[in-house]
């Protein structure tokens, strides 16, 4: 549920955390946690976006996030896990949040996330974008790379969840058997 006008101007901090989340990584999980210590409530927005071809639903993604999120000590802030496939400012703003905040691995990050936030900032001057940089051990954690390695009959577990390991090998094993990943839809 949105939260009202009314609670944020009682001085509720609301944060947006965005991304694909395909799968939720280690590394986006020590974003999670250091991003929950920056705001009151934050809203971790899962994108559909169906053009970068997702392995797995966004119903599959919202589901893999709320799980691995359950188990997170968030050290007071409430967290919450959305979908949405709208203009990342205009779900910011339908939330209510007041920040953006984005997670960055390395100088390549940069330059992208900096002209998104400039962007952003156009929009709607009123939502900060903050840059959390990744933790020294998760600098060199991407969902592509994870997926990448695991599809490969690689070790993921250092990379990801317990849990999302064992989803991902169901999903690889799934593809190996019959060629093609399994259909999933974008809901």
């Amino acid at each position: 549920m949105a939260t009202s006008q009314t609670e944020t101007s009682k001085g509720r901090r609301i944060g947006v955390y965005p991304g694909t989340f395909d799968p939720i990584t280690n590394g986006h999980m020590d974003i999670i946690q250091r991003a929950a210590r920056q705001v009151d409530h934050l809203i971790i927005g899962v994108a559909r976006n169906a053009g970068k071809g997702p392995l797995y639903s966004t119903d599959e993604r919202v589901a893999m996030v709320r799980e691995d999120v359950a188990a997170l000590n968030a050290g007071g802030a409430s967290i919450e896990v959305r979908a949405f496939d709208n203009l990342l400012m205009h779900f910011a703003i339908e939330m209510n949040a007041r920040v953006i905040i984005r997670g960055l691995r390395a100088v390549s990050d940069f330059e992208y996330e900096f002209q998104m936030a400039g962007m952003n900032a156009r929009l709607n001057p009123k939502v900060e974008t903050i840059f959390l940089m990744s933790s020294e051990k998760h600098q060199f954690i991407s969902s592509r790379f994870v997926k990448e390695i695991g599809r490969l009959g690689g070790d993921i577990r250092h990379f990801v969840s317990a849990r999302v390991a064992e989803r991902l090998a169901e999903r690889f094993a799934l593809e190996a058997g019959n060629g093609t990943v399994p259909t999933t839809s974008q809901t």
